[in-house]
């Protein structure tokens, strides 16, 4: 099939790439010319495991190219993806680059002989499609709906893991305003093999805001008990987890023996979610539902458990060593998860700042997100001596903080932390495994 996906940003690039490599004709748009650039070149403008190479790939067999020039991608495609970004704005998202977007297209749609499927891919509250994209298009192409195709196919896209979830999905959601778009989408995916979802478009945007909250909901529950657990004492919040894990409803037991699925790891406790999904992604349903009347309490909480949580770690510091200034204190990773370069509402932002508002001194480390967090956190970055060596920086240190569970910091156990304080926010190593350094956790209680 001939594909124009409209944004080459985070969703849009790997959902271009991903649909290339299965042998679709994709075009990529983008306003930026220097991004342009360097996609034609092989170059990814964003970091994600896999997608240089992938691109390359796709590239090399002519089934993936980027353009500026909507009109002439448009004039050929069969479908239009638009997949460009919807920033939170008070806790609502902006749809202004989506409306602008739909609006180019309906202009364009007016001169175009063939009948045109538009999906929206972009993240977007429930009744998006079927209400501001529908009526933009209408309005501006004199047309109704049937004269063009009209559907939602929301992502599921995790960072750092985004190319195998595009590639090897759990379930694919087709969105669907006419038969006919449906019968698009399902030619689109058909190499694809899992569930797949047939839904109106305002049922797919829900499923999206669902799954997310969810799962946010699952970290901020088992935070705040983990919490609990450090006010009662003699509970260890991750011994807890483990006896939750083996519910065999969460980890069901088969004749192969127990499963363990990857749903567990929201249930270990930590400093809070972060990343451009879930804290955007849970406001907007929250405004959405306060919008019609819903007090929505329970995104509410999450919310405020989260927000609260990063503070955490510094508090507790202050409360076992006392005065933090001065001290020399390492951070370990500093992007809101592993594999990624992508700070957007980060704990480490909320931790160092709570390190530098304390005179902490302090030095950070992470593999891939260093620029980007000088970036969010401002002329803070002055203050803060930025390390490519961490394992030469735990010398230098008193206390030691894995903020992210990043698999490198597991060498910390081989490594001389005697006498040193080591907070481990993300419940990564075995307390047992450094017996001679002072070991914190969330959800323990201080000795």
């Amino acid at each position: 099939m001939r594909i124009t996906v409209v944004g080459a940003g985070y969703v849009g690039l790997v959902s271009g790439v991903c649909l290339a490599a299965k042998g679709h004709d994709v075009t990529c748009v983008d306003l930026q010319d220097d991004i342009i650039s360097q996609l034609n070149v092989g170059v990814p403008h964003i970091y994600e495991r896999g997608l240089p190479e992938l691109l390359k790939s796709v590239l090399a067999s002519a089934h993936f190219r980027a353009t500026t020039d909507l009109r002439a991608s448009i004039e050929m495609a069969e479908i239009a993806m638009i997949a460009v970004g919807t920033p939170s704005e008070n806790g609502a998202i902006d749809l202004s680059a989506v409306r602008q977007c739909v609006s180019q297209i309906g202009a364009y749609l007016v001169t175009i002989p063939h009948h045109l499927s538009v999906i929206v891919k972009s993240t977007v509250i429930p009744g998006t499609t079927d209400t501001l994209v529908r009526k933009e298009l209408e309005h501006s192409t004199g047309k109704k709906i049937g004269a063009f195709g009209l559907g939602m196919n929301p992502e599921f896209l995790r960072e750092g893991e985004a190319i195998e979830d595009f590639m090897e999905p759990d379930r694919i959601v087709f969105g669907h305003e006419d038969e006919r778009t449906l019968v698009r989408l399902e030619e689109l995916y058909a190499p694809w093999d899992c569930d797949k979802v047939r839904v109106n478009t305002r049922t797919a945007e829900m499923i999206k805001y669902a799954n997310n909250a969810i799962l946010a909901t699952q970290i901020s529950v088992v935070n705040e008990l983990a919490n609990l657990c450090a006010s009662v004492g003699g509970v260890d919040a991750l011994d807890v987890m483990r006896g939750v894990h083996l519910d065999k409803r969460w980890a069901p037991i088969t004749p192969s023996g127990r499963l363990n699925p990857q749903i567990l790891t929201y249930l270990i406790p930590g400093c809070g979610f972060g990343g451009s999904c879930f804290p955007k992604d849970v406001q907007a349903l929250r405004t959405q539902g306060e919008s019609l009347g819903l007090p929505m309490k329970m995104l509410n909480a999450v919310l405020d458990v989260n927000r609260a949580q990063p503070g955490q770690i510094v508090s507790t510091l202050k409360r076992k060593l006392g005065r933090l200034s001065g001290r020399r204190t390492l951070v370990l990773g500093l992007s809101f998860k592993p594999n990624t370069d992508d700070v957007r509402e980060s704990a480490s932002i909320e931790i160092v700042s709570d390190l530098l508002r304390a005179e902490a001194d302090v030095r950070c480390y992470d593999p891939l997100a260093t620029e980007n967090f000088k970036f969010a956190i401002g002329s803070a970055a002055d203050a803060i001596q930025f390390s490519s060596d961490w394992r030469r920086e735990v010398e230098w240190a008193e206390i030691v903080i894995i903020a992210t569970r990043s698999q490198e910091y597991r060498e910390l156990t081989s490594l001389r932390v005697a006498g040193k304080t080591v907070f481990d926010a993300r419940r990564l190593i075995n307390p047992a495994a450094v017996p001679l350094a002072d070991y914190l956790s969330i959800g323990r209680r201080l000795s």
